[in-house]
């Protein structure tokens, strides 16, 4: 099961058709695309953020594995999936951002086991499962980013969170090194995920058994419905903002606090669900990251109660 293998000499891949110069890219090629200041906006579900010093979608793995090392180690790295929990601050990122949908969509079935990689959307996932006939993965419906993603902090929905059917995963870091992990070598909790430093998760094993006395799809079909009755599935935001604080509900506090509409630029507390804010007039991150921030400090300030976000800011600065 273990596997450790290592791409060298990554700094040329032979065929490439990308090249950029002017940069610690220069003379680099690459087959997928690499592009340069590239406005995050474009790939974010809040459709807002600033750009990416480079922004990298590779054509498959081994693009990406041949990629990572030849990026100077005082470079920055991220990855993103769908961009469902993610904020880029207005000034950019100062760094590379991995775009894993194209490179990491694989996906695939054994006895009980499903391996998926990390760019597959997570509802994508769902219907996978029930249509093999799994029982267990219909709460992936409710969470709109990847799985990469989703392994990152342990998203969930309807009780339920992707940890708990974690058999192992597999890692990559920035040298291009390749690894199998066991589920046991990370520390999980509610939105947590704590495991071997400077990995980013490639894909994952899932472990689920054979559905029976309900039909999975029928089952999934119902919880996209509750979700949308819900939630402002339609509109651009991030999913939910914060994390459920212990014996609560993040939403609850928000909502009590008499937040429910409050705006900020371009942006709003959803109406709908007060744990969600909506871009729904051209905001830029500056007025979503304020508008966090503002409701943070109304809710401490009403409440005690220190909210924690769930969704990642990328980039120098902070809210006004």
């Amino acid at each position: 099961m273990w596997t450790v293998r290592r791409v060298r000499d990554a700094a040329v891949i032979q065929g490439a058709r990308t090249s950029v110069v002017g940069h610690w890219t220069e003379g680099l090629q690459c087959r997928g695309a690499l592009r340069r200041a590239e406005p995050m906006a474009r790939h974010c579900t809040w459709r807002a953020g600033g750009p990416a010093d480079v922004l990298f979608e590779p054509e498959d793995r081994s693009d990406l594995l041949a990629f990572l090392p030849a990026i100077p180690a005082d470079v920055p790295i991220a990855w993103i999936g769908l961009g469902s929990n993610v904020l880029v601050r207005d000034a950019g990122f100062p760094g590379v951002i991995v775009l894993t949908g194209r490179a990491l969509d694989g996906i695939a079935h054994t006895d009980g086991r499903i391996s998926v990689e990390a760019g597959v959307p997570c509802p994508k996932a769902a219907r996978y499962a029930a249509a093999a006939g799994y029982a267990g993965a219909e709460f992936l419906v409710g969470i709109p980013g990847s799985i990469g993603g989703a392994l990152a902090m342990n998203a969930g929905a309807f009780g339920s969170d992707i940890w708990r059917w974690v058999q192992g995963v597999e890692t990559a870091d920035r040298t291009g090194c390749v690894r199998c992990r066991p589920a046991e070598d990370y520390r999980v909790g509610y939105r947590s995920v704590n495991g071997p430093a400077g990995e980013w998760f490639l894909g994952c094993e899932l472990v689920f058994e054979p559905a029976a006395g309900y039909d999975p799809l029928v089952r999934g079909r119902e919880l996209l419905a509750e979700r949308a009755a819900t939630q402002p599935t339609g509109a651009a935001s991030c999913g939910s903002v914060f994390r459920n604080p212990p014996g609560d509900y993040a939403g609850r506090l928000v909502e009590a606090a008499g937040l429910k509409g409050f705006r900020v630029g371009g942006c709003q507390v959803s109406e709908k669900h007060a744990n969600f804010i909506i871009n729904d007039r051209g905001a830029n991150a500056t007025d979503i990251e304020t508008l966090i921030s503002t409701v943070r400090h109304e809710v401490q300030r009403r409440f005690g109660v220190a909210l924690e976000p769930e969704v990642q800011i990328l980039g120098a600065g902070g809210s006004r």
